[in-house]
């Protein structure tokens, strides 16, 4: 690359329109710069120079990629039905050992080279066997550099191969072959290293039964690429092979931990997972779903071919351009669910492709095409009117699993997040289109429920978005000019500075008369709820919409719901549910945390929902004299025991009865804004959402339809209650 830049610079010189600048460049020392100062980077050198070309980063996350080169060759032989157990060990010396029982790298002799198969493959960039020789029909690995790199960026590599009733062995260092001295047989990047001279040797350490094959391979990484932080990440280790058990039906992937790191599952000693699902790509959809299914989990297979012009090397070694046909092979597994969030996640042989790339283009293209046209077709029972449904309709809920197999696919670089093969985006919208409209037009009793209840949700979501847009463009806030269309009950504030704002949704009419008083009407706007609004978490979206609490606080808060929610509209900085500290307001207070959580989880994930909490006792403490008595607030049982012992030591006498607040409406508006409204005194707690799948099943738990796992978890929790605390 230095060559190629210098050689620009030298043109621009002696351009036949730089006239103006002859005199300079001719006065030039041309003799600094000559032939021999070009560098030519041979073999392996180029990666430890520039390796951040070739896994990403030299970060955790480039030395994750090194693990996935490793795994990923031996799950390429999974792929090809001849391997069924891979073992990945984190070792406590900082070094990775991949096992697997497959075929095992060739050991013979490469005739072009000279060299054994494996030297070969774990020294010589783009070498290997899947271009199209025939030994892979499908692989994740594709341009031969995988293995080469992670030998080039290790301090040590060292490889076993079980094949032919023999154990083959060699060892690297940073890429070169040779033998290492080890001390009493413990393994070290450390140890004395002798590199091969003349010819490499491919050792034969030990003898394996008949049958038996498989590779091993332990690396130490070099600390002199990788950036001394970086580290292995257990967890991604482990949904890796997760993702992977799913993907290979009947492979099993043992994930050993022996670091003994703080932090991580094997802190207190050696932690081993085993993975190994039977159910595939449907059982995979089910464990990534979160929230309640709508349908059952549909499968989407079929194939199709397409020709591709590629250079195939021949019996000679020479690449010669070929007429091929290549096989694409479809599955998908789709599930809608009740919710709104979309969960895809897309496959090329089993090689994640993060970013997309032509099969889900052709996946989402296809899914939109289905349902329009089902929406033509059943356009007055599902009252669709002329409004067009659009991709993230169709997507809401849904959670979805995206493979495809073909041999070489074209990916954007060796990270492999993009998929390029353009044939593929047509297959996958023909398989797409042809299995969906079999679901979807099902005569049999379920799948005909399901299918309608499918349609009737997306077009709910239809009209959610459409809603959505509509209350955008015509809510503004209230001024000279202009009228509002924001309820009636709503008690705005002045203010239109959202980091200033807040919004109350208070408890009945009762308290919006007090808090009217007790507010500062600047910043500070009321809305009151009556009563106890729908449970969301039962209830669907149509309902929701047609429910006036839940309308009015969505139209007030002005950001829309669901996939559609826009944080950047919310009219107010934060939205504080105020109600009563009993029984009835945690529930109360419980199901505005629900549509909150479900409809506009954002305003939650971005920390602008609170909790108001008011005080459960007032104290007013007798002064002596005709001095005013002081008054003093608490917020729990054992916070008033605690302030009445210590006025009693001191000898200080109350007035009795304390009183008790059973509701805000009891509160003065001096002491409504002194305790719980004004921000100079008042307490809230902020509604947080630290892990949305825990949260999801706590909501499904208190909230959702299941009775039972509800009457077990108060049955189970009820010895642990504080009867104290039961407002009766």
């Amino acid at each position: 690359m230095t060559g190629g830049a210098s050689r620009t610079r030298a043109s621009m010189a002696v351009a036949p329109n730089a006239s103006t600048f002859r005199a300079d460049t001719s006065t030039a020392d041309t003799s600094t710069y000559m032939a021999r100062h070009l560098q030519v980077l041979e073999g392996l050198e180029a990666v430890r120079k520039r390796p951040a070309m070739y896994i990403g980063s030299t970060d955790s996350r480039g030395l994750m990629h090194c693990v996935w080169e490793i795994i990923d060759n031996a799950v390429d032989e999974a792929l090809s039905g001849v391997c069924d157990r891979i073992d990945v060990a984190l070792m406590a010396d900082g070094s990775v050992e991949v096992r697997d029982n497959g075929r095992g790298i060739p050991v013979d002799m490469e005739p072009r080279t000279g060299l054994s198969g494996v030297e070969v493959v774990f020294t010589k960039l783009h070498a290997g066997g899947k271009f199209g020789g025939g030994s892979y029909t499908a692989s994740g690995g594709l341009h031969g550099v995988g293995a080469s790199v992670v030998n080039a960026l290790s301090a040590r590599l060292d490889v076993e191969v079980d094949r032919g009733m023999k154990t083959h062995a060699m060892s690297f260092h940073r890429g070169e072959p040779g033998v290492y001295d080890d001390v009493d047989g413990v393994k070290s990047p450390d140890a004395p290293f002798t590199p091969y001279v003349d010819n490499s040797e491919l050792r034969i350490i030990g003898k394996v039964g008949r049958g038996r094959t498989g590779s091993r391979v332990r690396y130490w990484p070099d600390r002199q690429i990788f950036l001394k932080e970086a580290g292995f990440t257990y967890d991604d280790l482990a949904s890796r092979a997760r993702q992977t058990s799913y993907l290979i039906p009947g492979l099993t992937l043992v994930i050993r931990d022996d670091r003994r790191v703080p932090g991580t599952p094997g802190e207190n000693g050696p932690f081993e997972e085993t993975f190994r699902h039977a159910g595939g790509i449907s059982e995979f959809a089910e464990f990534l779903a979160i929230d309640p299914p709508l349908t059952d989990v549909w499968r989407l297979q079929g194939s199709g071919t397409f020709h591709e012009n590629v250079p195939v090397l021949d019996e000679r070694g020479r690449m010669t351009p070929a007429d091929v046909e290549r096989e694409c092979v479809v599955d998908i597994a789709l599930r809608w669910g009740t919710g709104y969030e979309t969960k895809t996640v897309s496959f090329v042989n089993i090689i994640a492709t993060h970013k997309g790339g032509t099969h889900m283009a052709g996946f989402e293209q296809s899914m939109l095409k289905v349902f329009r046209k089902q929406f033509e077709v059943n356009a007055r029972r599902l009252k669709v009117g002329s409004d067009k449904v659009e991709k993230d309709d169709v997507l809401a809920g849904l959670t979805a699993v995206v493979t495809v197999r073909l041999a070489e696919p074209q990916f954007e670089g060796q990270t492999k997040e993009v998929l390029g093969t353009s044939a593929v985006r047509a297959i996958v919208a023909r398989v797409v289109e042809k299995e969906l409209t079999v679901m979807i037009t099902s005569p049999k009793r379920g799948g005909k429920a399901q299918a309608a209840q499918l349609l009737e949700k997306v077009v709910a979501e239809m009209k959610s978005r459409i809603s959505a847009r509509q209350h955008k463009e015509t809510q503004r806030r209230k001024n000279a000019l202009e009228t509002s269309s924001l309820p009636a009950k709503l008690a705005d504030c002045r203010s239109s500075d959202v980091d200033r704002t807040e919004l109350f949704i208070v408890e009945g009419d009762s308290a919006l008369g007090t808090a009217k008083l007790a507010r500062s009407s600047d910043h500070q706007a009321l809305l009151p709820i009556r009563g106890k609004i729908l449970n969301v978490q039962k209830a669907s979206l149509a309902d929701m919409l047609k429910n006036a609490e839940c309308a009015a606080i969505l139209q007030v808060i002005g950001a829309g719901s669901g996939r559609s929610f826009d944080l950047s509209a919310a009219r107010y900085g934060k939205v504080i549910i105020m109600t009563d500290a009993d029984v009835d307001g945690a529930h109360i207070r419980t199901l505005l945390l629900t549509l909150f959580f479900r409809y506009m989880r954002p305003l939650v994930a971005d920390g602008r929902v609170f909790a108001a909490v008011p005080p459960l006792h007032r104290i007013e403490v007798i002064n002596a004299g005709g001095k005013k008595n002081d008054l003093l607030y608490t917020y729990s049982e054992a916070e008033m025991r605690k302030v009445m012992s210590s006025l009693e030591k001191k000898g200080r006498k109350v007035k009795q009865p304390l009183q008790r607040y059973k509701g805000l409406g009891e509160m003065d508006a001096d002491q409504l804004a002194e305790t719980t409204m004004d921000p100079r005194h008042r307490t809230l707690r902020r509604v947080t959402l630290r892990d949305a799948e825990v949260a999801e099943q706590v909501f499904d738990l208190l909230m959702g339809n299941d009775v039972a796992p509800r009457k077990d978890f108060i049955i189970d929790s009820a010895a642990a209650l504080d009867r104290q605390r039961i407002d009766a």
